[in-house]
């Protein structure tokens, strides 16, 4: 380009053919537009009347559940905007266990109220320094409104558990699974230096079977293996039994390199067999030298070994899980032996061993067990799957629950008093921060819309009955989805941890300022995706802007 055509105004290109760019109020549109996309899709799964999502991967295994974050992850998002709100899911699942969809359909309400902001010319920075204030705000004032607990209450933590099993596939049992729940957190409970209790969930294993109902599911104070003996003969029943964990193939020693034999007689072959045989013989010897009643083997076991140490009376599984072999040690007491030779007495953990032939487990259970384990009983596949989703979130909750000590009242409570104190504190700041602080409080309180919305009841007149209650200064006023009446939740033992609800409001809040911040979008393809979304846009639901294509793809197959 010369230089007489730069002055006459032409544009200079430094991009590639196929980079594309978006810039200002298009990227804003296009970014927020995204995230909202992502944020209405799990908001239909909200709540005690929730409804299911069906998902269907490229390999065509089903998973129906209402877990937030596990929609958000099956879903094919090909949106790097919808995979930042993603994040806010993951976020909340890693820190608080439970409160996904929450987070996840606060940070897009957050942005549609930043829209309407950004349509009346109030610059994304303030809009930022709002939401920050108000966040900030959000979660002093829910540390003021939260009810201190005791860690030895187990009636409220039962409840804590079952608000959280509510409206999904344990919610027909949880007052059974409620109770295993909480004499498991309790179990592996350890009281930390500075005297606080801290809920060890790696001493907790959860084991699943099928063929039986949800209501026979049990707590063990100690392991689950789901093996069979390796010989017929071998005892299944044993008591104070010494056990030894290995991570050695009980199997005749291979070359390192290919190699070739040759006999010339049946003698030779029958003496290179009797020289294998005595190989694995010495290794039986020497499991049997330990003192070992049990061998748990992470490899395989020769079926002449298996032989040799049915005659021993020595009971043998192989091919156990790693994960399994580091919970045994943790619950025998046992080291896990990487070389027969040099393996002893001391390796050796003690306890007792019972078959259920029915079910086909072994029961491992230690003298000084700390490990327990929740076997989690279903009909099918897809029902004991989306019990275990529920019952690790309800374990989190609980376990957020003791080690923080506090917990809200839930129905949609604690949003309704936070907007309410949001916009009395409003009040007080300068600047255009105030509107952005005011949408902050309108935004949380999607929460108790939506839960009318998916209850059959009408949001608007829900809110009203709402805000009435707490102008009247009952803080635990919530909404009674069965009912549809405005009612003390706390009282009716609807409750939610404090810290989960910081967690979600914080970084909803953050996810929705990382977004705003952005003005500019330049790719290295198109941004436009050549899908034919039906409704307003390319591929994309409800007509999202171009580049949610592979979003919408995924979701036209599950909504």
């Amino acid at each position: 380009m010369s230089q007489q055509q730069r002055m006459q105004g032409q544009p200079m290109i430094i991009m590639g053919e196929d980079a594309q760019r978006m810039k200002d109020k298009d990227a804003q549109e296009h970014n927020i537009a995204a995230a909202r996309a992502v944020a209405e899709s799990v908001q239909s799964t909200l709540g005690p009347k929730g409804m299911d999502k069906m998902l269907v991967s490229s390999m065509g295994s089903v998973t129906v559940t209402n877990d937030g974050v596990t929609i958000l992850q099956e879903m094919d998002i090909d949106n790097p905007t919808a995979e930042m709100i993603v994040e806010v899911a993951e976020t909340q699942e890693n820190e608080a266990g439970d409160g996904t969809t929450t987070a996840v359909a606060i940070a897009g309400e957050l942005l549609k109220q930043a829209e309407e902001l950004l349509e009346q010319d109030i610059h994304p920075t303030a809009i930022i320094r709002g939401f920050n204030l108000a966040s900030e705000r959000a979660r002093d004032e829910i540390d003021d409104i939260a009810i201190d607990v005791d860690r030895e209450d187990e009636d409220l933590l039962r409840k804590v558990a079952e608000t959280s099993m509510t409206g999904k596939g344990a919610e027909l049992n949880k007052e059974h699974l409620s109770q295993l729940i909480v004499d498991a957190i309790q179990a592996v409970t350890v009281e930390a230096d500075d005297g606080s209790y801290i809920p060890d969930l790696e001493f907790l294993n959860i084991e699943t079977q099928t063929g039986a109902a949800a209501g026979d599911s049990e707590l063990l104070h100690g392991a689950v293996i789901d093996k069979d003996p390796v010989h017929e003969d071998m005892p299944v029943d044993l008591e104070d039994a010494s056990v030894l964990l290995l991570d050695q193939p009980v199997e005749v020693d291979e070359a390192e390199a290919d190699a070739s034999l040759s006999v010339d007689s049946p003698d030779q072959l029958q003496q290179f067999i009797e020289q294998e045989e005595q190989q694995l013989q010495e290794k039986v010897d020497k499991i049997v030298e330990t003192g070992a009643d049990v061998v748990f083997c992470q490899k395989g076991i020769d079926d002449m070994a298996q032989h040799y140490l049915a005659k021993e009376g020595v009971l043998a599984l192989r091919r156990v899980k790693k994960s399994d072999m580091q919970f045994l040690a943790e619950v025998l007491g046992a080291g896990i032996v990487s070389d027969l030779d040099t393996a002893g007495a001391d390796d050796l953990g003690t306890g007792d061993l019972s078959r259920d032939e029915e079910a086909e487990l072994f029961y491992v259970e230690g003298e000084d067990s700390h490990g327990v384990t929740l076997l989690l009983r279903g009909s099918t596949e897809h029902v004991v799957d989306e019990l275990e989703r529920g019952i690790n979130d309800a374990l989190d909750v609980v376990a957020s629950t003791v080690s923080d000590g506090r917990v809200l009242a839930g129905g949609g409570a604690v949003e309704v008093e936070l907007a309410r104190r949001l916009r009395d504190y409003a009040d007080s700041v300068e600047g255009r921060e105030q509107l952005a602080v005011e949408a902050f409080g309108d935004a949380v309180e999607l929460v108790p819309r939506v839960l009318a919305e998916n209850a059959g009841l009408d949001p608007i007149d829900t809110l009203v009955d709402l805000r009435a209650a707490h102008d009247d200064g009952d803080v635990t006023a919530g909404l009674n989805v069965f009912s549809g009446d405005v009612e003390d939740t706390y009282e009716s033992g609807v409750v939610e941890p404090a810290h989960a609800k910081e967690q979600a409001i914080s970084s909803a809040a953050e996810a929705a300022n990382l977004v705003l911040k952005i003005d500019d979008i330049i790719s290295a393809g198109d941004l436009s995706t050549e899908g034919d979304g039906e409704e307003g846009g390319p591929g994309g639901p409800g007509g999202a802007p171009g580049g949610m294509g592979g979003m919408g793809g995924g979701m036209g197959g599950m909504m």
